[in-house]
């Protein structure tokens, strides 16, 4: 005869709780957040020092200012081109209504030089050469080629880290330059040869209304984006884990995590220099 133990159905597995579930996905991120934020802000300060001490990598300095300056200088003119064509034509739009086609320059070029000349140059930038870095250090570092320089004592940090991201620093703010140049040629060719405005005007309202003041602005948020961007790059792959699939989950990390900051920081920057 059954005893009452066996009779007895099995007790039901807790339900999952959606709410508790939530608070502590929310507190996981908040966790992971504020340790990468530390751990970018001690590896920051590990390339500020190794940077300064001999040996000086000028090898690895160059190859890596060519890899993310020259190389990146087609898909900048481009982009910075079609940028000032498109912002031509919708602006020269709007300022028809009001009868002021001639503060399409000024407008182009003060957007252009304060705006978007560093923050599509520092996404242009994260999208060819930051995924790259990534992707380069997080293969290195699971593959233990990280591993095998500190077994031959040479610091990671100074020959991996410190050229990638001075080029990032040195090579974002000339990117930024030919965008800006490229840019109001894209506005001035929109303007002047398919709307018909007068060149003389274009080129003379430009110069009354552009400072070298908001040049030297979109040099200085350049310079942060390209820091920041090779920076996040940089930490991502340096600890990137878990094989081939922990490289690509560091290099999305990284790209989202690049992008987030360019526009953060866009507004700080901006805040601070104002």
């Amino acid at each position: 005869m059954a005893t009452d133990a066996e009779k007895s159905p099995e007790a039901a597995p807790d339900e999952p709780n959606t709410f508790v579930e939530g608070v502590e996905n929310v507190g996981r991120g908040v966790i992971n957040s504020i340790s990468s934020f530390g751990g970018m802000a001690t590896l920051a300060w590990e390339i500020l020092r190794w940077s300064v001490r001999p040996p000086y990598r000028l090898q690895n300095l160059f190859a890596q200012l060519d890899f993310v300056g020259v190389g990146s200088i087609f898909i900048v003119c481009l982009t910075g081109t079609f940028t000032g064509m498109v912002f031509a034509q919708q602006s020269s739009r709007a300022f028809e209504l009001f009868g002021a086609e001639s503060l399409v320059g000024p407008t182009v070029a003060l957007t252009i030089t304060r705006e978007l000349a560093p923050v599509f140059t520092a996404l242009m930038v994260t999208m060819r050469a930051g995924s790259a870095m990534c992707t380069e250090l997080g293969t290195m570092r699971v593959t233990e080629q990280v591993d095998a320089l500190e077994t031959m004592a040479v610091s990671p940090v100074q020959y991996l880290l410190v050229p990638r991201v001075l080029a990032g620093l040195i090579m974002v703010p000339m990117l930024t330059m030919l965008f800006d140049t490229s840019g109001m040629v894209g506005g001035f060719f929109v303007s002047v040869t398919l709307k018909g405005m007068s060149a003389g005007t274009w080129l003379a309202r430009t110069q009354t209304w552009l400072d070298p003041e908001d040049i030297f602005e979109g040099l200085i948020k350049a310079a942060v984006f390209g820091f920041a961007v090779s920076l996040i790059s940089c930490y991502r792959g340096f600890n990137a884990s878990g094989g081939a699939k922990g490289v690509g989950k560091a290099t999305t990390e990284a790209m989202v995590g690049s992008a987030l900051a360019i526009f953060i920081l866009d507004y700080f920057v901006g805040v601070i220099l104002h």
